[in-house]
C-alpha cells in the first residue's frame, strides 16, 4: 500500500516566470516547503522550455534561437543506438539533465529542504515530447514510430535520473510525468490508439521507483490515464472540475489502493487571479469535490489523499502573480486544514 497522505500539502507543476534561479528557489522554499518542487524556467532560456530541456543526447538533436528540431544527419544512426544500448543497460547517468539546461533544478538541488516531507520533480510525457519535437520537414516525431518509442525510452532514463538526484535532499520522491497535449486525445488531430499512449506512458513511469504522477491540463479521456501504473492524477480543476468527476469508478480504484488527486485549483492567469480569494478558491474546490462524494468517497478522504497545487504552471504570469498564485495556494491549504 502507498502512502499519499499528503493532507491537501501545495506544491506546484514546474514552470515560473523568473530568470534568476535563486530567486525562483527561494519562492518556494516560502511557499511550498513542504513538497518542494524545483522550478523550470523557460524565460531563462529556450534550453529550459518543457521540451527542449529533455532533449540532451536525443538523436540528431540541434537547438536554434527559437526550437529544437531532429535532423537525420551522418551521427543520427550511432546516436540512436547509443540511446539503445544505454537504455538496456539502465546506464541513466549518461543522460543527466545539464545546468545549462536546467538551472532551476541544479539551484534546487543545492538549497536545504529542511522541513520537506517529499521532493517533487516533472518530465514530460512522452506524447507531448513527441508532438513539439519537429524533424527537419516539420514533421512531428509523434508520427514517426522509431523516434516516438525513442523518446520514451529517452524520458524513462532522464526520470530515473531526475528521482535519483531529488533523493540526494531526502528519500521520499515525486515525479510527475506531464501530458498536456493528452487534451487533444480522441480527436481527428491525435490518431494514436489507446493501447500504444498507454504503452508509451508505462514505459516512462517505469523509470520512477517512488511516488508517480500524471498531470493533464484539459479535458481528456481519465480513464486512459488512470489506467497506467501511477500514484497521482493531477487536473486543472479551476478549468475543468468535471472532467474527472466522469470517471468515478476509476478515479475510486485509485484512491481506494492508496492514490492522490493533486487538486490544480489556483489559477495561472494574471486577470484570474485578480478576482479570486483564498475563501472564493476554498469554496470552488469544495464545489469540485462534491460530486465525488455523492458517489460514495467520504469528504476525509479527499482531503487526506490530496494535493494542492495551481492549475498549471506559471511562467505565463509576471514574477508577481506567481507569488500571488502560490500565496493563495498556500493559504489555501491552511485553510483548509483549519490553521488559519
Amino acid at each position: 500500500m502507498i502512502d499519499t497522505r499528503f493532507n491537501l500539502a501545495p506544491t506546484m507543476i514546474g514552470s515560473l516566470p523568473h530568470k534568476n534561479p535563486q530567486a525562483a528557489c527561494k519562492l518556494v522554499a516560502r511557499y511550498l516547503s513542504e513538497i518542494p518542487a524545483w522550478p523550470q524556467l523557460p524565460k531563462r532560456a529556450l534550453a529550459e522550455d518543457m521540451t527542449v530541456q529533455f532533449t540532451e543526447g536525443f538523436p540528431g538533436i540541434t537547438t536554434h534561437e527559437w526550437r529544437a528540431c531532429i535532423k537525420h544527419d551522418l551521427s543520427f544512426d550511432a546516436a540512436l543506438e547509443k540511446l539503445y544500448t544505454t537504455y538496456l543497460e539502465n546506464n541513466f547517468q549518461a543522460f543527466a539533465v545539464s545546468p545549462d539546461y536546467a538551472a532551476g533544478l541544479h539551484e534546487f538541488l543545492n538549497t536545504p529542504h529542511l522541513n520537506a516531507v517529499a521532493t517533487k520533480g516533472q518530465v514530460p510525457g512522452p506524447l507531448s515530447f513527441a508532438i513539439m519535437l519537429k524533424d527537419e520537414t516539420e514533421q512531428s516525431i509523434l508520427h514517426d514510430e522509431i523516434l516516438l518509442d525513442a523518446g520514451a525510452r529517452l524520458l524513462r532514463l532522464k526520470a530515473t535520473w531526475e528521482e535519483n538526484e531529488l533523493r540526494r535532499l531526502g528519500k521520499n520522491t515525486i515525479i510527475f510525468v506531464d501530458e498536456p497535449v493528452m487534451a487533444s486525445y480522441g480527436s481527428a488531430y491525435f490518431t494514436i490508439s489507446k493501447e500504444k499512449v498507454s504503452e508509451l506512458i508505462q514505459e516512462v513511469l517505469g523509470g520512477i521507483s517512488g511516488l508517480r504522477g500524471i498531470h493533464c491540463c484539459g479535458n481528456t479521456d481519465w480513464s486512459v490515464l488512470l489506467g497506467t501504473d501511477m500514484h497521482i492524477v493531477s487536473f486543472d480543476t479551476y478549468n475543468f472540475a468535471a472532467s474527472l468527476a466522469l470517471y468515478p469508478e476509476e478515479t475510486k480504484s485509485l484512491l481506494l489502493r492508496g492514490g492522490a488527486i493533486a487538486w490544480g485549483i489556483v489559477p495561472n492567469t494574471e486577470e484570474a487571479l485578480q478576482k479570486e480569494t483564498v475563501a472564493s478558491i476554498k469554496d470552488r474546490l469544495e464545489e469540485a469535490m462534491a460530486p465525488f462524494t455523492r458517489q460514495g468517497i467520504s469528504f476525509s478522504r479527499l482531503k487526506e489523499q490530496a494535493l494542492l497545487t495551481p492549475s498549471c504552471g506559471l511562467a505565463g504570469l509576471s514574477e508577481e502573480g506567481a507569488e500571488k498564485a502560490l500565496e493563495l495556494l498556500f493559504g489555501l491549504s491552511n485553510r483548509m486544514r483549519g490553521r488559519d
